[in-house]
């Protein structure tokens, strides 16, 4: 344990005498240890521990949060003292008998194991850039860094629950430059497990074909066309095209906006939302996936949850304060960056799920338009899902088959506008790791989806 259940209900029964609803302890200990590898050498090894404690408080729907780095019972309670100074009253709630929970023993990929065991890494990484290296002499340089990490967390709250949880991660970061006539371009690679080193090295084993793929994408756009503008269908690729659901819809419906009315779906619940051919899904539970948790940071399980199913709202995000506010249902999607964040509804593992089309038959069906096997970077408003994102590795299709290369192509739309458009989702589902930030930091999320044909979307491009 990493902290003193008896000082936890202490506090905790402290709040409640000030006439609090709700209180609750977050408690982390976050271990890191990042490695980087340039111009072929070992570059920077860097490290640490952090230690902290959140605590909440909730009068009615008012939330009050503050951390310290101190475990001390005088610094705790003064930090109650100062919460409830504006918002104390008569005693509310009795302080709950506590009773601990555990995550499932099976969510994890792989034993947990240190942080900073970093030969295998090493040796993984040299072999990949290596690899890359010799693939083509517009090369000009390699970048891979890998980083591991494990979060122990443990949770109390007057309602009665202690909670603890082990979270290791492995991420593998891989960037390959090539250069040519004035011309720069770039390739990326960022695979990431919910486990450490041996299990991120069990699934993705082959450096060859990382290397390959991040000088595939760099010597690609470096040759590409521009791309032309306009409206026109798109086919999005699988895996990490899912960046823009998760970021165009998936957001919408977080509790987190849907409660202040800030998504266009706040009142769209059981209405069609999609074309008919979309379901989605966010699932905290799948084994060894970047994404996700065996229990949320406000000790709820994880679980599947079906966002959207024949196009048809069908649940949102919600953590505690979420279901306080709207009256829905919480499904363990409470998550946060650190102790220094309050916790709010977020993804975990979010995708739309395959559907019976080919990749072959999206591609003979368009006469004139394009296809992203990657996308990259791009900016969202929050409330109406809006979004313009940049597409890293772009082709033209012509006449039912892809063709030449092309480079500078933007997608710009809206989420609810993209839903209808979908036509065709294929069968074969992928997953990518990712990184989303929101109102209560940084995490881990993944991104996936089978490819998928857009009829109609506004493309820019300098053609």
């Amino acid at each position: 344990m990493l902290f003193d259940s008896q000082l936890a209900k202490d506090v905790m029964d402290y709040a409640l005498n000030k006439g609090a609803d709700f209180a609750e302890l977050f408690i982390e200990k976050d271990d890191k240890g990042q490695l980087e590898i340039l111009g072929s050498k070992v570059h920077q090894v860097s490290g640490g521990i952090d230690f902290g404690i959140g605590l909440r408080i909730i009068f009615d729907t008012k939330v009050l949060y503050a951390y310290t780095n101190s475990a001390q019972r005088d610094v705790l309670m003064s930090m109650v003292d100062k919460l409830c100074i504006k918002d104390q009253k008569e005693r509310q709630q009795a302080l709950q008998v506590l009773s601990q929970i555990a995550p499932p023993e099976n969510y994890i990929s792989g034993a947990i194991a240190s942080t900073h065991e970093w030969q295998g890494p090493i040796d993984f990484m040299m072999q990949i850039d290596k690899s890359a290296r010799s693939q083509d002499k517009r090369l000009t340089q390699v970048k891979l860094s890998c980083l591991q990490r494990l979060q122990e967390i443990e949770i109390y709250n007057s309602e009665g629950l202690h909670a603890t949880d082990q979270r290791p991660y492995c991420r593998l970061m891989s960037v390959a430059m090539a250069s040519e006539n004035g011309e720069q371009s770039t390739g990326s690679q960022a695979p990431g497990v919910f486990g450490h080193w041996n299990a991120f090295h069990e699934r993705y084993n082959n450096s060859s074909d990382l290397a390959q793929k991040i000088v595939h994408e760099a010597i690609t756009t470096l040759k590409a066309d521009p791309c032309p503008a306009g409206r026109m269908p798109v086919v999005l690729s699988n895996a990490f095209g899912g960046v823009i659901f998760h970021e165009a819809c998936g957001h919408l419906l977080e509790t987190t906006s849907v409660q202040k009315k800030a998504s266009v779906f706040h009142d769209k619940m059981n209405q069609q939302i999609a074309s008919s051919v979309v379901s989605a899904v966010d699932d905290g539970t799948i084994n060894g996936a970047w994404g996700s948790i065996g229990l949320d940071d406000e000790g709820a399980p994880a679980q599947k949850t079906q966002l959207i199913k024949d196009g048809k709202l069908t649940s949102f995000l919600v953590d505690k304060v979420g279901a306080l506010k709207t009256g829905y249902e919480r499904t363990g999607s409470g998550r946060r960056q650190s102790y220094r964040y309050a916790p709010a509804s977020r993804m975990r593992n979010t995708y739309i799920e395959a559907g019976k089309d080919s990749f072959d038959d999206m591609i003979s069906s368009i006469e004139k338009g394009i296809f992203c096997q990657s996308l990259g970077g791009g900016s969202v408003q929050p409330g109406t899902g809006e979004f313009n994102f940049a597409a890293e590795e772009t082709y033209m299709i012509e006449n039912g088959k892809i063709t030449r290369p092309l480079k500078g192509a933007t997608l710009i739309g809206t989420g609810p506008e993209v839903l209808q458009e979908i036509s065709m989702v294929g069968d074969n589902l992928e997953l990518a790791a990712g990184t989303c930030g929101s109102v209560s930091g940084s995490i881990p999320v993944t991104v996936g989806q089978p490819p998928i044909k857009i009829d109609s979307i506004l493309v820019g491009g300098n053609a």
